[in-house]
């Protein structure tokens, strides 16, 4: 179970708003874009900004606009006929990008450190990458956890939030990172097992 299961209730909120913004032309493409790059001058904004801190209280801000940017995308595509291949390499790339850039701020920060926070972020690209091989070897796309996106996106909001309003950081928090890396392995274990067991029991089913 993660945030992701909640998406369907998500999608049925925005649904209104999706369907004036296809009347108005905008495209899924656009949309992607547009999250990117928020993500990215956002990110820089904030760390360039350390060590003050009440920039961080943008992160929970723009983290829930992006993901409602990355359900806005995907509604596009599938029920306005906006599928393309440009769009299925921009959803899995931008989605890379801007976690990177959402986690740069807290590399500024003390307690978390440059390093766990960049094996993070590369984790965090791994397991994105392990949920997209699952098209390849016959399976669906995988969005398992147990930190997905959304996952992921709660805990950076709410720690952007707590360091926002000069919550207290500790060194025990230290551990934080570390622990994240933790979970973004396990996330990639699960979507490259299931992803193998989805695809050995659609195999079976097909030689039925």
């Amino acid at each position: 179970m993660t945030l992701y299961d909640l998406k369907p209730r998500f999608q049925n909120w925005l649904r209104p708003m999706v369907e004036g913004l296809a009347r108005r032309g905008a495209t899924a493409n656009r949309v992607t874009i547009a999250a990117a790059a928020g993500s990215i001058v956002l990110g820089v904004a904030v760390a360039a900004a350390a060590p003050v801190r009440w920039p961080f209280l943008l992160l929970p801000i723009w983290i829930f606009v992006r993901m409602a940017l990355n359900a806005v995308d995907g509604m596009l595509a599938r029920e306005f006929g906006q599928k393309s291949r440009l769009g299925a390499y921009l959803n899995e790339l931008s989605d890379v990008v801007s976690d990177a850039a959402l986690l740069l701020p807290f590399a500024a920060l003390p307690p978390f450190g440059a390093i766990p926070v960049a094996v993070v972020a590369v984790f965090a690209a791994m397991s994105e990458f392990a949920g997209a091989l699952g098209t390849t070897v016959g399976a669906s796309r995988r969005y398992d956890g147990p930190l997905g996106k959304s996952d992921r996106a709660l805990v950076l909001g709410t720690l952007g939030f707590w360091i926002g309003i000069g919550g207290a950081l500790p060194d025990w928090l230290s551990v934080l990172m570390p622990l994240l890396a933790i979970l973004l392995v396990v996330t990639i274990w699960n979507r490259v097992a299931r992803g193998l067991a989805e695809a050995a029991a659609r195999g079976e089913g097909a030689a039925r």
